[in-house]
């Protein structure tokens, strides 16, 4: 009689070539996960894949495709949803700000960051639960942002779509725990990736000591995952800054607001 196949754990990983998303990748397969890492860059991606595979002794898949598309969300549904090499771990981290207030911006732009960042997640997250469920084993981490929190970036819907992705996490958390499964919202405040970069936002003005190292954002969200938590904000400094966007006076909110802001966004002028 053969013997069992033995079960590696699998952590299916989106935007997984920069940033936190790359700094994911890098600490599961150093925990011994086998990887399928999921972008738009297909050369990148594979070259990723080799590397880690072959650094860390684990089988790292690239899966190439645009989230922003049906095509591209349908393609990594059906990974998520396979029986024979199931998906332990699902990080949904892909998503895009706009570099450009609401009233500049147009139909096509705010619907492409509305289906990466919102229909993207509920799709991915949807079709990872279900077998999670089944098999009562399995965790969520679904990328949000301390700008969820707050309208801290006037004119811009990316904070918009950050609250959306924070509540819907802390929803099905709590529907899907009875069945062994978590689910959480990691909620990071400003960390150094090619994220700001790509959507030509200009950082420069903000502060160095803000900024936090997508390592250790990981390292807080895996912890926090362990203990069992919704909501995981790294960093006690964003934790403080939650804490005032919940609480502090709407108007106080908005007006350090737009002084931030325009300290620290002059290129969108």
């Amino acid at each position: 009689m053969a013997a069992p196949k033995e079960h590696r754990r699998t952590a299916l990983i989106t935007g997984a070539t920069a940033g936190i998303g790359a700094a994911f990748a890098e600490r599961l397969a150093a925990d011994g996960y086998d990887l399928v890492l999921v972008a738009r860059d297909g050369q990148r991606l594979a070259v990723s894949a080799a590397d880690l595979s072959e650094r860390h002794r684990i089988r790292a898949t690239a899966l190439p495709a645009d989230l922003s598309t049906d095509d591209g969300c349908t393609l990594v549904e059906d990974r998520l949803r396979a029986t024979d090499e199931p998906v332990d771990l699902l990080v949904n981290n892909a998503g895009i700000s706009l570099h450009k207030p609401f009233l500049r911006s147009s139909v096509a732009e705010e619907t492409r960051l509305l289906r990466l960042n919102v229909h993207a997640v509920m799709r991915l997250t949807l079709a990872a639960v279900a077998g999670m469920t089944e098999r009562r084993h399995g965790a969520v981490i679904n990328v949000s942002s301390v700008a969820g929190f707050g309208p801290v970036m006037p004119g811009s819907t990316y904070s918009a779509s950050k609250a959306w992705v924070t509540n819907f996490s802390e929803s099905i958390a709590m529907s899907v725990r009875r069945f062994n499964v978590r689910v959480m919202a990691l909620c990071p405040g400003y960390t150094r990736t090619e994220f700001h970069d790509r959507a030509g936002i200009d950082m420069s003005g903000l502060p160095g000591w803000l900024w936090l190292r997508a390592e250790n954002v990981v390292d807080a969200a895996l912890r926090d995952l362990g203990r069992g938590r919704l909501v995981s904000v790294p960093d006690w400094r964003y934790k403080s800054a939650t804490f005032a966007l919940r609480h502090a006076p709407r108007g106080l909110i908005n007006s350090v607001t737009r002084d931030t802001r325009g300290r620290i966004g002059r290129a969108e002028r």
